[in-house]
C-alpha cells in the first residue's frame, strides 16, 4: 500500500502540497492538535491505567470495556455522538452526567481506601469533582446547550480547532491507557512496597518509583496516541468539520482534494502523512531506545 502511493506520486506533486498555502496552515494545525491530544491522552492514561492494573475491584471489568467502546465504535459515530452532546444536551442532562462522575469518583476513593491508597489523594478529588458539579450547575443555568456554554466561556468546540482535539482524543486516549496497562502489569509492585517500608507513602512510591520505571512506557503511549490522532477523519470531519484555513488537518486535506478529483494531491499529502508517522516513530526509538517497558 506505501509503495502505491511511493509509485503515484511524483517531485513535482510534493513540491505542489508544500507550496500550497493551505496544505502548509494544515500540516501546522495537525502537529499542534495531535500533539496536544497525545499530551492529555498521557494524562488521563497514566492514573486510570494505573487503577486497573494494580487494583482488583467489582466494576473493573465494566470499566475495562467502557474503554475499549471508542476503539470498536465506528469513527462516524464518536463523532455523531460528540456533535450531539455538545449541540442537543440540555442543563439538566449535563448536571446529571456530572452527578454521575460524583459518584464514579465516591466509588473510586472507596476502592482505594479498601485498599489501603490513596488516603490523601481521594478527598482532593471528590472535592475537585464536587466543585465542577457545583460549577457547572450555575454556569449551565438557563442555557441552551453545551456548546453555547463552552462559546461562552470562551472555547467553542463545534467546527472549531479545539473541537479537533477533542474529537481525536477518544480512540488516542483508548489506545494510551491500553498502552500504559501493559507497562505497569510489567513493573512489579514490590519495588513500591519496599519504597513503603523505607519510609515513602503510596503517592511518594508512585511518583518517584512507579513513574520513573514507566517512563519509556509513556512515551510509547504518547507516540501511539499522537500516530493515531494523526490518521483521525470521521469524528474530525463530523466534530470539527473541514473548512480550509480554520480546521482543515491531513486526514481531511487528502478527503477535499479526492472531492475535486485531484487524485495526485489527494496521494502526495497521503505519502507526507506516512512520512510524518514514520519520522515519529523513528525519533522515538531513537531517543527512547528499544527497552521500554512494552
Amino acid at each position: 500500500m506505501v509503495g502505491a502511493n511511493v509509485l503515484t506520486v511524483t517531485w513535482g506533486d510534493l513540491g505542489k502540497i508544500l507550496k500550497d498555502d493551505d496544505i502548509l496552515r494544515s500540516i501546522k494545525l495537525t502537529v499542534v492538535t495531535c500533539t496536544a491530544t497525545a499530551i492529555l491522552s498521557v494524562l488521563v492514561a497514566v492514573p486510570l491505567a494505573y487503577l486497573l492494573s494494580r487494583y482488583q475491584f467489582r466494576g473493573r471489568a465494566f470499566i475495562d470495556t467502557l474503554l475499549d467502546i471508542p476503539i470498536l465504535l465506528p469513527p462516524l459515530i464518536v463523532g455523531l455522538s460528540l456533535l450531539i452532546l455538545f449541540n442537543r444536551m440540555s442543563p439538566a442532562t449535563c448536571c446529571w452526567m456530572m452527578a454521575g462522575g460524583l459518584l464514579l469518583a465516591a466509588l473510586v476513593g472507596f476502592v482505594l481506601r479498601g485498599k489501603g491508597g490513596g488516603r490523601a489523594i481521594v478527598p482532593g478529588a471528590l472535592i475537585v469533582f464536587a466543585g465542577m458539579f457545583g460549577i457547572g450547575a450555575v454556569m449551565m443555568k438557563g442555557s441552551g446547550s453545551l456548546e453555547e456554554v463552552s462559546s461562552g466561556m470562551g472555547f467553542p468546540m463545534t467546527f472549531h480547532p479545539l473541537g479537533i482535539v477533542l474529537a481525536q482524543f477518544p480512540v488516542a486516549a483508548a489506545f494510551a491507557v491500553r498502552t500504559m496497562r501493559t507497562t505497569f502489569d510489567q513493573i512489579s509492585p514490590r519495588y513500591e512496597e519496599v519504597a513503603m517500608t523505607l519510609g515513602c507513602h503510596r503517592g511518594q512510591a508512585f511518583s518517584r518509583v512507579v513513574l520513573p520505571l514507566a517512563g519509556k512506557g509513556m512515551v510509547a503511549a504518547g507516540t501511539m496516541a499522537w500516530a493515531r490522532a494523526l490518521g483521525e477523519f470521521g469524528p474530525v470531519l463530523i466534530f470539527a468539520g473541514a473548512t480550509k484555513g480554520r480546521t482543515e488537518v491531513l486526514a481531511t486535506s487528502v478527503f477535499l482534494e479526492i472531492n475535486i478529483g485531484n487524485l495526485p494531491g489527494a496521494a502526495a499529502i497521503s505519502l507526507l502523512m506516512i512520512v510524518l508517522a514514520v519520522v515519529t516513530l523513528l525519533l522515538v526509538r531513537f531517543f527512547v531506545g528499544r527497552g521500554g517497558a512494552i
